[in-house]
């Protein structure tokens, strides 16, 4: 793959995408002030020492912004991790030993698309503990619904494939044909999906976190920033706007890479099969 082959809308998405793991990573370097530490007064308006103001306790929201970044990431991240590898691993051996197997596995995987997830979230967060492990899980067991009915798909159209017939006459197992015949025959929907619930699980997370039951003060993260400082809103504060920017740049930046990422797979494809 050359640099050049790479469009401008895919470069100011790896950019983005780039400042904002700089910061997750880096953020004890890069923060002007802690996390929690209170600099000045509440509301204080951008430029000269607080290149963005002060929050509704008087925390730095630059220093907030780049902690955020560190929180909402690896969170977004684990429960994106988690949800393909359970979705995964539950629709390729749905496709593989079919039967009564996908018809149990299909069903339940419908049964819990059928209930709106932000009020499963909702309900399931408001009895278990508000603790971080179990937030990634309720997230990563909710997203992996989707994937699941993608996986299943993909894994359907390969497993019908000669390569795979001839797999099971050699006498291999399951998680042979799983791991060594459907997987890598699958990769490149499954990567640009990824994309694509790393984003939602971006924006899921913040939702959480704005109606109060996902990243619990006094850590940083920007829906929980957005909740923090909605009410200056009302006085002309910008205070909520800064995080809900970030959301919504992080967001567009995955999605254009994904997008370039989607139509690089379809050029592929045609490309074989024009050969």
């Amino acid at each position: 793959m050359n640099a050049k082959s790479i469009p401008i809308s895919a470069w100011i998405g790896i950019v983005g995408i780039g400042i904002a793991v700089l910061c997750a990573i880096f953020a004890p370097v890069l923060a002007p002030y802690g996390e929690r530490e209170i600099v000045g007064d509440i509301w204080m308006p951008a430029g000269g020492e607080f290149l963005l103001g002060t929050d509704n306790l008087g925390r730095d929201l630059l220093s907030r912004l780049i902690y955020g970044a560190r929180t909402t990431i690896l969170v977004a991240l684990a429960a994106t991790v988690l949800s393909f590898a359970l979705g995964m691993i539950l629709s390729f051996a749905a496709a593989v030993i079919g039967g009564f197997v996908d018809q149990l596995f299909s069903r339940f995987n419908d049964l819990m698309m059928a209930i709106p997830t932000l009020i499963f979230a909702l309900v399931v967060l408001a009895v278990l503990p508000q603790q971080l492990w179990i937030l990634i899980l309720v997230m990563a067991v909710l997203d992996s619904t989707r994937v699941f009915r993608i996986g299943r798909a993909v894994a359907l159209d390969v497993a019908v494939m000669e390569f795979v017939e001839a797999a099971r006459l050699r006498g291999e197992g399951s998680l042979w044909i799983i791991f060594r015949e459907i997987l890598p025959n699958t990769l490149s929907p499954l990567l640009a999906e990824f994309g694509l619930r790393f984003a939602f699980s971006i924006l899921f997370l913040s939702t959480l976190s704005f109606l109060g039951l996902g990243i619990q003060p006094p850590a940083a993260d920007w829906g929980g920033m957005v909740k923090d400082n909605k009410d200056g809103i009302i006085f002309g504060i910008s205070a909520a706007l800064v995080p809900g920017a970030a959301i919504a740049t992080l967001a567009i930046c995955v999605n254009l890479v994904v997008d370039w990422l989607m139509k690089r797979t379809s050029s592929l494809k045609g490309g074989r099969g024009d050969a």
